[in-house]
């Protein structure tokens, strides 16, 4: 959910999808790729209708061309179309704030783009509702991190609440499921507010929210335990591509002598998911770090045991290692759990 460099923000960069929407404008397929030339050739001449349409005064023009311009890159010209727009079309004003986060077309400006993501929220046409929802999902970040406002717990919480719009479906599912971890933050804990909410997240479609409760679940935080549900959550997330349901599946399965699975899953973790360079901890989430480490730990555990796979005691040392340097303080409590026996 973040970056390294402060909130992901946006979190959909595109408010719309331009190509396909000159699709259906003009009833061509501007969405050909043939070759380089063919789509350079059709966004030319999309420009060129969206320039006329332009001329004629029709706005919505003026914001599929600055959107056009946008996802070529061309930056500046991008700006001057929205600049123009930016107090009647809130998608102008959300596409300059994400330029002045990420200092696309002029200098960054972190506190401007807080500012007018404040302002998109403000709008109360029925079509700007959705970009409302992002942008309050964005300010909350924005305040969690103190990028480009003074930090406050207080104020992100509000934000992502009112971007949840109490579970609404058509809300920010993301704003529903950063809930759920704020509620895990020791600063803010209360782990029955972060279940119902990872629960309102996961029946709207969120995985990282689904990986959650099957944590929750595993070990009985703010529900009774329930390893049947647990392990459901922890099967469907891993299955839709979630790293942290995956790493947790393989300790799952683990405990439970099921160690074929656990090293099948736990070796297609190590070898499609670890930047295997240095520094490769700080170019994954905290999260993803820590399953990735749980899972090469236990699979250390089946290589050097020779369950689940062949044995292997110098490949497992290679993974007790990785583990280590992904996540420090996982390896040690797994190394306790080792040496007294518990896996």
């Amino acid at each position: 959910m973040k970056s390294r460099s402060g909130p992901e923000l946006p979190a959909d960069r595109k408010p719309i999808a331009i190509v396909e929407t000159l699709t259906k404008l003009y009833g061509k397929d501007f969405t050909s790729t043939n070759t380089p030339a063919d789509r350079a050739g059709l966004l030319q001449e999309a420009e060129q209708r969206l320039k006329a349409r332009l001329e004629g005064g029709d706005e919505q023009a003026g914001f599929l061309l600055g959107q056009l311009y946008f996802e070529q890159g061309l930056y500046e010209e991008a700006r001057a179309l929205f600049e123009q727009m930016k107090d009647k079309d809130p998608r102008a004003l959300y596409q300059l704030a994400v330029m002045d986060y990420d200092g696309l077309g002029a200098e960054e400006n972190h506190e401007r783009a807080v500012a007018y993501m404040h302002k998109v929220a403000t709008f109360n046409t029925p079509e700007a509702q959705p970009l409302k929802y992002t942008a309050l999902y964005n300010l909350g970040w924005a305040y969690l991190e103190g990028f480009g406002v003074r930090h406050s717990d207080t104020e992100a919480e509000r934000m992502w609440l009112l971007a949840a719009d109490d579970g609404n479906p058509k809300a920010s599912v993301k704003a529903q499921s950063a809930l759920g971890m704020f509620y895990c933050r020791p600063d803010s804990l209360d782990l029955k507010k972060s279940f119902f909410w990872h629960s309102e997240a996961c029946g709207n479609g969120s995985v990282e929210s689904q990986a959650a409760l099957g944590v929750m679940y595993l070990h009985g935080q703010g529900i009774r335990r329930d390893t049947w549900s647990a392990f459901q959550c922890l099967k469907e997330a891993a299955e839709r591509g979630s790293v942290y349901a995956q790493g947790h599946l393989v300790a799952f399965y683990y405990s439970r002598k099921m160690y074929s699975r656990a090293a099948e899953l736990a070796s297609r973790i190590a070898k499609d998911n670890i930047p295997l360079t240095s520094g490769a901890s700080d170019r994954l989430p905290e999260n993803t770090s820590r399953a990735v480490a749980i899972a090469l730990f236990h699979y250390g555990r089946c290589l050097y045991r020779g369950v689940g796979v062949e044995q292997n005691k110098d490949e497992a040392k290679q993974c007790f290692s990785k583990a280590a340097h992904l996540a420090p303080e996982v390896a040690a409590e797994l190394q306790m759990d080792m040496i007294y026996g518990r896996i």
